[in-house]
């Protein structure tokens, strides 16, 4: 798999969470500790990709 499409993957991941955790932010009966894992996982997807794309432009 390329650096470019990884990271098309990680990106749309990261866009579901978001998606995900507002919708989860509006229902009153949502748990908030599930809430902390969605945005503890959105945020360790946000490191992942800009630790890739830091890699990718060192390389060029």
């Amino acid at each position: 798999m390329s650096l470019q499409t990884h990271l098309s993957q990680l990106t749309r991941k990261h866009e579901a969470l978001e998606r995900e955790i507002q919708e989860a932010i509006h229902k009153p009966a949502e748990d908030d500790l599930r809430i902390a894992e969605l945005k503890r996982r959105k945020l360790h997807l946000k490191d992942e990709i800009n630790r890739l794309q830091a890699s990718a432009d060192t390389v060029h």
